[in-house]
């Protein structure tokens, strides 16, 4: 399983644009990002674990929540809202 950051959020994961992890739900996909790099983690979720409103979670090109299962294999895309004006 693979997931994929964009650059605004690279350096919070030590500059890696691709991170390895395990597959299972969604949730434990994240805990055990955000146990490698606490800094992603505050810009991924909130103090209660939700992933944030800005934030956008992939699996496989499709929208995800917490429950979501990620299978072995996948690719996992996490992507900040981008806002124009």
């Amino acid at each position: 399983m693979t997931i994929l950051l964009p650059g605004v959020l690279r350096a919070d994961a030590g500059g890696a644009s691709r991170l390895a992890g395990e597959p299972g739900e969604l949730r434990a996909v994240l805990d055990a990002l955000g146990r490698e790099f606490p800094l992603l983690e505050r810009r991924v979720r909130d103090e209660q674990g939700a992933i944030r409103r800005y934030v956008n979670v992939y699996v496989n090109g499709e929208p995800a929540g917490l429950e979501t299962p990620v299978p072995d294999g996948a690719e996992v895309q996490v992507l900040p809202s981008v806002a124009g004006g």
